[in-house]
């Protein structure tokens, strides 16, 4: 988007959606782009706090199945199809892309380099992710400020380059204690790791729980550098 582009969007953002409710800016934004808005869900907290907010708008939903997730995110999955009576589209990475690289390096060769790492969560993540956002024009995500420092200074709406899509974090300013009582309150399926100590929960290999004081993003990639723990979903510049 150039410049231009992006003053229009971000004057159009200020006076139509600024402050305002979740279940505002979701009909303003189905109305705006039938059919053409998108919630990705990894069934999270925070995810099954959007799908609550989502489930009746004509949103679709649609979640990255890396072949690698807990037993624990399946089952969410299914209680979560059960409870809404909803239908969530799951991408795969492509075999053509990850049969070879699993031949030449192994199945676990993202704990010997970084670059291993960051070419499985292309093949498994981010390459599933642009076919399911293709032709789309708005990406709802389950982003909160209080993931990591890099999202502190997030706007709830982003325009994402390298997607060509608008992104909107519903739920940026909601603190964990907010998430967990939309959750109580509405009796809403929830990954059990998350009462085990498991904050940010991914593929089940690259994920572990959380000791007291440890930061949020400490469970994913432990073994890496903490200025590496991103997968690519998420750009932030």
């Amino acid at each position: 988007m150039n410049n231009d582009l992006k003053e229009i969007f971000q004057k159009f953002i200020d006076e139509n959606l600024a402050d305002k409710p979740i279940e505002k800016v979701l009909g303003f934004l189905t109305n705006i782009f039938p059919d053409k808005v998108c919630f990705s869900t990894s069934f999270s907290f925070e995810d099954q706090v959007i799908t609550d907010f989502v489930r009746e708008l004509g949103i679709k939903i649609f979640t990255l199945d890396t072949g690698r997730l807990f037993e624990e995110t399946y089952n969410t999955w299914n209680l979560t199809r059960s409870k809404y009576n909803i239908n969530i589209k799951a991408y795969y990475p492509n075999p053509e892309e990850l049969e070879p690289f699993i031949r030449e390096k192994g199945p676990d060769s993202f704990y010997r380099s970084v670059e291993n790492r960051k070419t499985c969560c292309n093949i498994r993540k981010v390459h599933p992710l642009k076919r399911a956002l293709k032709d789309n024009k708005v990406w709802i995500t389950g982003l909160r400020a209080e993931h990591s420092a890099a999202r502190e200074n997030l706007s709830q709406f982003e325009w994402d380059e390298s997607n060509q899509i608008i992104k909107y974090h519903p739920i940026l300013f909601w603190t964990t204690e907010q998430v967990r009582d939309y959750i109580k309150q509405h009796q809403i399926p929830y990954n059990i790791l998350h009462d085990k100590g498991f904050v940010s929960i991914g593929c089940a290999p690259c994920t572990r729980a959380i000791q007291p004081g440890e930061d949020f993003r400490a469970g994913r990639w432990w073994w890496e550098d903490a200025s590496k723990k991103e997968c690519g979903l998420h750009v932030h510049k």
